[in-house]
């Protein structure tokens, strides 16, 4: 009866090219659209101050109809108009008045009481708005202002006032870049016999960006 015989390191080196190779391109498949987002943003991101954006902004007013006030007055919180300002969520009443008057989504917003009146922040990445509501009048004024498409990529690689959805997906691409690397590393190593230039150049990477962090950045 014949004995199996223990892998040879041969063997062992085929299964971890293998499996590594395999984590590498599935993981680089999902970052590779990220990678180049983020590598163009962030050459934007770099040269802000050269790249000239023309806020468009764009206004609306309307006129809140009396019973939709005099619901919201009964809700003002306890001090409000005693040089107290107090926050708390939409009232749903009035979310669903802005979306009718003014095409406002102001759902889950956070609202502002101060002084007689509501003010609402609207952040969006490429820009902001807001929404204010006089009680007295009734008078409503939005005002919305974007900076354009670069603008707008630049806060989605920030994940400025991007909302959960794209905040996951950030930690999704996090994590698929770490595999994408940490695999590229291994597969270095299991190279580098036959590429003499493979170690330098790995520590090229590490030591100019901390030559020029420790040197330029104080």
């Amino acid at each position: 009866m014949t004995e199996t015989q223990p892998a040879s390191g041969q063997q062992r080196r085929a299964f971890w090219l293998k499996h590594l190779h395999q984590w590498h391109w599935i993981s680089s498949a999902i970052c590779l659209i990220g990678m180049l987002l983020f590598a163009a943003t962030g050459f934007t991101l770099n040269h802000a101050s050269q790249i000239e954006a023309k806020p468009l902004v764009v206004t609306r007013n309307a006129t809140a109809p009396a019973g939709l006030l005099d619901a919201l007055r009964t809700q003002m919180p306890a001090g409000e108009g005693k040089g107290k300002d107090h926050k708390g969520p939409v009232p749903t009443a009035l979310a669903e008045w802005l979306s009718q008057a003014l095409d406002i989504d102001a759902r889950g917003r956070e609202a502002e009481w101060s002084g007689g009146g509501i003010y609402v922040s609207l952040p969006r990445p490429g820009g902001d708005a807001w929404v204010s509501l006089e009680l007295d009048s009734g008078e409503a004024q939005y005002e919305k202002t974007t900076r354009g498409a670069i603008s707008y990529l630049n806060d989605l690689h920030k994940g400025r006032n991007t909302g959960g959805a794209w905040s996951l997906f950030l930690d999704v691409f996090a994590l698929a870049c770490l595999v994408f690397s940490v695999t590229g590393l291994f597969l270095l190593k299991l190279h580098a016999a036959g590429r003499v230039g493979t170690w330098p150049l790995v520590g090229l990477g590490l030591v100019v960006p901390l030559l020029l962090a420790i040197l330029y950045i104080h």
